[in-house]
């Protein structure tokens, strides 16, 4: 991205597929205990710290390998310059790290779907992205307009599934606690980002990265120091105990490589220079199309049941809310470039 011209959004939007997929059935093959090695359940709390440091590794890696880490911001201290935050990627960084934990809790949940979670949580940030673009004073294209639509009423679909809605205070809570954390990311995003300088939003992008999963890791690491109640002590085991007595320990490092490999190419989607209505779409199409192939890899890997009709049809959905994100934009630039030979 140090180049003029930014990769293609839809090469990231591959890439977040790709990852998101197999990160989504293995959460949840874990955490309900459905793997062929026959391991014992294991709750989304005590799998997070594990996960975590698995992420933290590869965004690290990530970075050094891409040399990216040279954009961020710069501060001198004991003579060296070392890479850090500006007070709006900081706070970036914060609800990025809420989203990072409240997303892989979520697909372990017991009594909802993978999909439905999925839509529940993509729908509600699709909702989100044109009250930003408003708030912002970001004219929104006709087509973002109607893929948004066609977004939104795959997640009334999926309402319609029977017993597809049905869940817990606790998954209730996650799941408002994500959208809450997407409505402050994506405003400050495009208050300070989302520029026609590539070079820019590189530089929030690494911000974020190098708050986002090691603040949230620091935070668990207290809670497991305090060890107080359930859920705290669920993290103490994630940070113990767990290294060696569960046999799932290979599977929940993969789940954290693979998490990190969503948080940077859906980073980089919702960085695109274009309106928030066009980028979140392209983000959250991704994801739910990788909903379902999740659900056809537990099938096909662990006889969990396929898909419902109503997955299929918001799939169908989603698929139309993509043609047209992609196929109106290629026009126009077709046409602008005819346009320009023809001058």
């Amino acid at each position: 991205m140090a180049n003029k011209e930014a990769p293609s959004i839809w090469w990231f939007a591959f890439g977040y597929f790709a990852c998101y997929a197999p990160y989504s059935a293995m959460a949840k093959a874990v955490s309900k205990g459905i793997l062929p090695s026959g391991q014992a359940p294991v709750s989304g709390f005590e799998l997070l710290p594990a996960s975590l440091i698995a992420s933290l590794v590869g965004m690290l890696l990530f970075l050094v390998a891409t040399g990216w880490w040279r954009h961020a911001t710069r501060y001198p201290v004991l003579g060296l310059q070392i890479p850090g935050p500006t007070r709006f990627t900081f706070a970036s960084g914060l609800t990025t790290a809420a989203i990072v934990g409240t997303t892989t809790l979520a697909y372990t949940f017991d009594g909802v779907s993978i999909v439905f979670v999925m839509l529940l949580m993509r729908g509600g940030v699709l909702i989100i992205a044109p009250v930003v673009d408003l708030l912002s004073g970001r004219k929104m294209k006709w087509y973002s307009v109607v893929a948004l639509l066609f977004s939104l009423g795959a997640l009334i679909v999926a309402f319609g599934e029977k017993g597809g809605y049905e869940m817990k205070l606790v998954a209730a809570v996650d799941i408002t606690v994500y959208l809450i954390s997407y409505l402050i990311r994506l405003r400050l995003m495009t208050y300070k980002a989302k520029s026609e300088d590539p070079d820019a939003n590189l530089r929030y992008f690494v911000e974020e990265q190098i708050v986002a999963t090691p603040t949230l890791l620091l935070v668990l690491g207290v809670m497991a120091m305090i060890g107080y109640g359930e859920l705290m002590l669920a993290f103490r085991a994630g940070f113990t105990t767990f290294w060696t007595t569960s046999g799932v320990v290979p599977y929940v490092l993969v789940i954290g490589f693979l998490s990190q490999g969503t948080g940077i190419f859906g980073g980089l989607i919702l960085l695109d220079k274009r309106e928030n209505t066009f980028c979140v779409p392209v983000n959250r199409a991704s994801s739910i199309l990788a909903g379902v192939v999740a659900s056809f890899i537990l099938f096909a890997w662990l006889a969990n049941p396929l898909p419902s009709t109503f997955q299929f049809v918001g799939a169908g959905m989603i698929v139309t809310a993509l043609m047209f994100l992609s196929i109106p934009p290629l026009v126009e630039k077709h046409r602008a470039k005819a346009a320009a030979a023809a001058k």
